[in-house]
């Protein structure tokens, strides 16, 4: 059996908001990725309390937004309350597929 290539959109006739009713329930995965470092695992086993590791983005970048490791979105990190953090989506990548 070989790996099929499929765009649901061939799949699936999707005319009214109830044709999709039965994926509303999938759970997802999101993550937001403030940024990237790379560093040797030497360098990574004497990371400790307190440590900090640099990343690849600055202050005010936009940050990644993934569902399931896949970049659905780009945005800025907001404050939901005092104790919470949230995402609030400023761009929206379109998939090539």
């Amino acid at each position: 059996m070989g790996k099929e290539d499929f765009s649901l959109s061939d799949n699936i006739n999707c005319d009214s908001p109830t044709d999709l009713e039965a994926i509303y329930t999938v759970p997802v995965t999101v993550s937001a990725v403030l940024g990237k470092s790379i560093m040797p695992i030497n360098q990574l086993l004497r990371l400790g309390r307190g440590a900090v590791v640099e990343l690849d983005r600055k202050i005010g970048d936009p940050i990644d937004i993934l569902v399931n490791n896949r970049l659905i979105a780009r945005g800025e990190v907001v404050m939901v309350d005092a104790t919470r953090l949230g995402v609030t989506m400023t761009e929206i990548i379109k998939s090539d597929k």
